[in-house]
């Protein structure tokens, strides 16, 4: 799949481009399915269903990225929240209040 604007693209085609980018982890790693799955703690057909952007789950997301070394990718996906400064300030006051 070429470069999809992520904020266009259908829930299919973004499960589709995870799919992709798993495999590519996999590869990249030098690990067969099974080797994947057994290195997870996953069922090879969890693995294959994962690369084929099948709705993996989270828990089956978390444990592959881990071991292809990329666990650190979820601070992108899923940030830290921004406190704003007034919300802050806000917070403080009722504390002491």
């Amino acid at each position: 799949m070429g470069h999809i604007s992520l904020s266009e693209a259908s829930d299919p085609e973004i499960l589709d481009l995870i799919g992709g980018r798993l495999r590519g982890l996999r590869k990249a790693s030098g690990s067969t399915m099974a080797e994947a799955a057994e290195r997870a703690g996953l069922a090879r057909k969890t693995v294959s269903r994962a690369e084929k952007g099948d709705n993996p789950t989270l828990l089956t997301l978390v444990r592959l990225l881990r071991i292809y070394g990329r666990l650190s990718a979820l601070d992108q996906f899923v940030p830290e929240p921004e406190v704003s400064p007034m919300a802050l300030l806000r917070s403080r006051e009722r504390t002491r209040g």
